[in-house]
């Protein structure tokens, strides 16, 4: 399944079903078929992605230090929230300055 997220202030942003529905989730609405994020609901919505972020970032960071010295080399770069998400807050903010709302 896709989750394709449209407003009529940008293009659409198109999600593989797992990105799309965490961030659905982490939006603090349901993941399924369809929703909304209201004008009203957008400041907290980018809010809620942005505090996610850093929380990942942080347990990142935690991680690396915690980790140090083990004597991997060479692990691949994983794909952050923040690379996920950029998209879908692109259009958060873009939506929130023309008034329009969110769905998918």
């Amino acid at each position: 399944m896709l989750y394709k997220f449209k407003s009529r202030a940008t293009a659409d942003v198109i999600m593989l079903e797992p990105n799309g529905r965490q961030l659905v989730q982490i939006m603090g609405k349901e993941h399924g078929g369809r929703g909304i994020v209201t004008v009203a609901q957008i400041p907290d919505a980018i809010a809620s992605i942005e505090a996610a972020i850093a929380a990942e970032e942080h347990a990142l960071a935690k991680a690396e230090l915690d980790n140090e010295g083990d004597g991997v080399v060479d692990r691949p770069e994983p794909v952050l929230l923040r690379q996920r998400a950029a998209t879908l807050l692109d259009m958060l903010r873009r939506s929130a300055a023309e008034e329009r709302d969110v769905t998918w």
